[in-house]
């Protein structure tokens, strides 16, 4: 796959790398015997016996935030440094949706025409003062808020980890759904009470979507679906485009069964004019469209040099210098 052949790519000259993809036990083991390092993406119980099989072992990174599969002790015990790396544009689509939240929430462009209108039908301007005032002068409605709401998330991986960090300081309740549940500590630590998906749909003020395209999510998001969230609720999405009916979705916004959507990728990309959510957006229904960005562009024709520092700490353990985002 491209991000791994650009992990490949990025690895420093005086490095032997092995790639495994999703090998089994036996396999993994069989590999360690000799290897002084190992990184570790995302996700992939690295137990007793993983660790005892790699007596030469220096350092075990994991790529990403969740480290509940590895077993510390065990590290420990065998004098192997831990440490989680953290995945920047993982963490930029987490922002963005945090953004996307607040958007719909507080109708962001609704209010920002409103203010860029500067309309004098709503009468006649005075100089403000402590005492002197016009709060909500243009009589807005349907201005939320994400404090005390209940956000659900649906398609819970590395970027659903780094969204629930993000919201935990916002006195929200997090609920998620996923095909296999994660561990009582993980939930924990993330603040997450795992629920079906129909009581997901029920209780969520904000719906986050995170599906990956699969043909068993393809068009999952559909009128059926839309139909069992919670009336005035709000969708934003940076899963994949395809898993959304933007037809259905649209005529949700339209009947009001939703009160807004923010969707960053779409079933068509480039994103084409016919796309059902266009006008209703220039209408004025709370939808904001971006242009599949919420991972950021900073990267772009320099993912290599970005990768490199995915190898800093076996540098740094070469050198006997502080490791960063230690675990243990």
């Amino acid at each position: 796959m491209r991000h791994q052949q650009d992990a490949l790519t990025a690895a420093p000259d005086n490095l032997s790398i092995t790639m495994l993809r999703q090998p089994d036990k036996a396999t993994l083991m069989e590999n360690l015997a000799g290897a002084e390092f190992l990184i570790s993406e995302r996700a992939g119980v690295l137990d007793l016996d993983i660790i005892q099989s790699a007596p030469h072992l220096k350092l075990i990174q994991r790529l990403g935030s969740l480290t509940y599969d590895i077993d510390l002790a065990a590290a420990q015990a065998a004098g192997v440094p831990v440490c989680y790396w953290p995945v920047p544009g993982v963490i930029r689509v987490a922002e963005h949706l945090v953004m996307q939240i607040l958007a719909v929430g507080k109708k962001l462009r609704e209010v920002e025409t409103v203010a860029l209108a500067a309309s004098s039908e709503w009468g006649a301007s005075q100089r403000t003062t402590e005492d002197i005032f016009a709060y909500n002068w243009s009589r807005r409605v349907g201005v939320n808020q994400l404090w005390q709401r209940t956000v659900g998330i649906i398609g819970f991986g590395e970027i659903g980890v780094e969204l629930a960090r993000r919201l935990k300081g916002w006195d929200c309740t997090l609920l998620y759904n996923k095909r296999r549940r994660l561990p009582e500590i993980a939930e924990t630590e993330l603040s997450l009470t795992y629920v079906g998906a129909d009581e997901l749909y029920a209780q969520s003020d904000y719906l986050v979507n995170l599906l990956p395209y699969f043909p068993s999510t393809d068009m999952f998001w559909d009128t059926a679906v839309f139909a069992k969230m919670k009336t005035g609720a709000y969708l934003v999405s940076c899963g994949s485009g395809s898993t959304i009916d933007e037809s259905a979705l649209a005529e949700a916004i339209k009947t009001g069964k939703l009160a807004g959507a923010a969707l960053d990728t779409y079933e068509f990309e480039p994103i084409r004019t016919d796309n059902p959510l266009i006008p209703l957006a220039q209408a004025g229904y709370n939808i904001l469209l971006t242009p599949h960005t919420a991972a950021g562009t900073e990267d772009a024709g320099n993912v290599g040099a970005k990768r490199e520092q995915e190898y800093s700490n076996i540098g740094h353990v070469l050198a006997q210098r502080p490791l960063q985002y230690r675990i243990i």
